[in-house]
């Protein structure tokens, strides 16, 4: 019993409070994404009487409009502050989603939700780049890996409570969805009030450009592996497995929301004690397993929207979630460290913008071909994902010898003393001279 107290705080991530406090933003937005993002394609498809390529392209917009704003906010979390430019964004989505509720015919869906992937855009780079200000450099590992905690925890709840509200005969209950989400973004700005502004460089450094960070081959080719990843894990996930189990395995929406709480719950229980098991690891390694976990829970959706339905359907999709959670915590626990062991500190907010391109890049791609596959041939589509996640394992264990000798293995822990509210962050090592969303 003593043993296993000592392991449950060892697992304590010793962050400091600012941290917290941007933590408990976090899950309050993700709440509200979680409220949304899995029914929004039904939303538009089944409520809206939008087919699904192109209910699947109104999702892709929401990541073409991020192409434009997030490198701006890169700079301006540079210049002016990640928190300055993190307040902007939730101001922009909590508008463009409040008039969702508007949405009676696709342009209606294509301009918000173009106007919600600004606020997305600028999002990620400015969110990613103050956790990474506020965290000193050897608990930033911790620091990410706490955020997929509170988010997924977030997203999972956000999907229970909008499966209970969500009713494809009352398009009414979405209009609740979708102000409820917009509320969330202006209690994480609130939020924000509270929590310090971050130096991430001394103001006589000399001004860095995209130039810099295009340049750093082993940093862009860490980027493009993380869209094919999220392309073919994170995008079915969250945007075709819902329609997909509902109109293929006869799930309801409150059944949804229960395979969306079990991934959640998993992530919590497991991510923190995956991120402590990975320490002093290698990060490649850990990507490769991922991308594995995620092509076995596509065959077993295959099979599932195959030959299952009902109640059986339900089990085995649990059952994924369980394993996709898995691999999620891996990539919770390597992608942003290592975006920041491969960034300059002059550059953070830009190198975290590029970083959210290769999400955004992926969720326009991957919905757009996801959307086409699914309506012509539904069956298609887990396989190809499956075994596109296969090649991501093969190119991530590729990429490993790439990879500065520092940024290859999770940093193992030290006796950490949380740095005081405010001050500017170390530098992790090795980012003086070489990031999700």
């Amino acid at each position: 019993m003593r043993a296993f107290a000592t392991y449950v705080r060892s697992l304590n991530p010793q962050l400091p409070r600012a941290v917290w406090l941007l933590q408990a933003g976090g899950l309050a937005n993700m709440f509200g994404n979680g409220v949304i993002v899995p029914f929004l394609v039904i939303y538009l498809h089944n409520v809206r009487g939008i087919s699904l390529g192109l209910a699947g392209s109104i999702a892709a917009t929401n990541a073409l409009a991020a192409l434009v704003s997030g490198p701006i906010a890169g700079s301006l979390a540079d210049r002016i502050g990640a928190r300055t430019t993190l307040v902007g964004a939730l101001f922009v989505m909590a508008g463009a989603f409040s008039l969702f509720p508007l949405i009676h015919e696709a342009w209606h869906a294509f301009l918000l939700n173009a106007v919600a992937g600004l606020g997305s855009g600028a999002f990620w780079p400015s969110q990613s780049a103050l956790v990474t200000g506020l965290t000193p450099a050897d608990r930033r590992h911790a620091a990410f890996a706490q955020q997929r905690v509170t988010m997924n925890l977030g997203f999972g709840l956000g999907g229970l409570v909008g499966g209970l509200i969500a009713t494809t005969g009352s398009p009414e209950s979405f209009t609740k969805l979708f102000l409820l989400d917009a509320a969330t973004f202006l209690v994480f700005a609130v939020i924000l009030s509270r929590v310090p502004s971050p130096k991430l460089h001394g103001h006589d450094e000399a001004p860095g450009t995209y130039r810099d960070v295009l340049r750093n081959r082993a940093f862009m080719s860490f980027a493009a592996l993380n869209m094919l990843f999220v392309m073919v894990g994170i995008v079915p996930l969250s945007e075709f497995l819902p329609v997909f189990v509902k109109n293929n395995a006869g799930i309801s929406e409150d059944g949804i929301g229960v395979i969306f709480l079990v991934n959640t719950l998993t992530i919590v229980a497991l991510q923190l004690p995956i991120s402590k098991l990975e320490e002093g690891r290698r990060r490649m390694a850990a990507l490769a397993v991922m991308g594995v976990l995620w092509s076995a829970s596509w065959l077993a959706v295959l099979v599932t929207g195959a030959w299952l339905d009902g109640s059986v359907a339900l089990a085995a999709l649990v059952a994924v979630g369980i394993v996709f959670a898995i691999g999620e915590c891996l990539h919770g626990t390597v992608q942003g460290p290592v975006v920041v062991d491969l960034a300059q500190p002059r550059l953070i907010g830009r190198y975290m913008a590029v970083s959210s391109l290769s999400w955004q890049v992926a969720f326009i791609i991957g919905p757009a071909a996801g959307g086409a596959i699914l309506g012509a041939e539904p069956l298609a589509l887990w396989p190809l994902a499956a075994t596109l996640a296969l090649v991501g394992s093969a190119w991530a264990l590729a990429l490993e010898r790439r990879l500065p000798r520092a940024a290859r293995r999770t940093p193992a822990r030290a006796v950490a003393r949380p740095e005081p509210a405010g001050v500017e962050a170390a530098p992790a090592p090795g980012m003086a001279t070489r990031p999700s969303g």
